[in-house]
């Protein structure tokens, strides 16, 4: 998605090898115009697919996924990664580690938002090693929902989440995928959409 590379060429920082800062639009503080756009993108994609819910994560995948459950007019869940007090149902949980956070995090979503007759949608920021949507991915199977396909933002395609996800048989469009971060520079491939 050119708006998407262009804005990441623009505002994105390389912090290191293998670490891009898109804080300015992404992760702290959200471009809604943006967002939208994206949000739309995935609708358009996975139009054709039946889709009942949206399924994210907190907290940077949740602008996109509330544009893109807009778009598609049906309900957006994300997964919290620390239960509160109001979280007293029966809960779908998995453990995720964070690249960016080196820590692993419990996630759950309430049993009574997903269930065997819903097809899901799910939408994430980053791709990296692929574990935040493994775990996504290890809810809805808990509730016997079928994942019909992850969008992601910003892949980073030198590693190995892509592989990962196609290898449990789920089709992965990203919008900006990275060939490398390297020399304080962003290298990207074709875009999938």
């Amino acid at each position: 998605m050119k708006e998407l590379v262009e804005r990441i060429k623009n505002d994105g920082q390389v912090l290191g090898e293998g670490v891009l800062k898109v804080d300015s639009f992404v992760t702290h503080q959200v471009d809604a115009a943006l967002m939208e756009k994206i949000g739309q993108r995935f609708a358009e994609v996975f139009s054709d697919r039946g889709i009942t819910k949206v399924v994210t994560i907190e907290a940077s995948g949740i602008a996109p996924a509330m544009y893109a459950a807009q778009a598609l007019g049906v309900p957006m869940i994300f997964a919290r990664k620390a239960k509160s007090l109001t979280m007293d149902e029966e809960l779908l949980t998995s453990s995720v580690y964070s690249f960016t956070k080196q820590v692993t995090s419990q996630i759950s979503i309430s049993k009574k938002f997903l269930s065997n007759e819903d097809t899901v949608l799910i939408i994430d920021d980053f791709l990296a090693n692929g574990q935040a949507a493994k775990g996504l991915v290890e809810l809805c199977q808990q509730a016997g929902a079928t994942v019909s396909g992850i969008g992601i933002l910003i892949e980073k395609s030198f590693q190995d989440g892509r592989a990962l996800l196609e290898e449990m048989g789920l089709t992965v469009v990203s919008l900006a995928r990275i060939a490398s971060l390297t020399n304080n520079k962003v290298e990207f491939l074709e875009e999938d959409a």
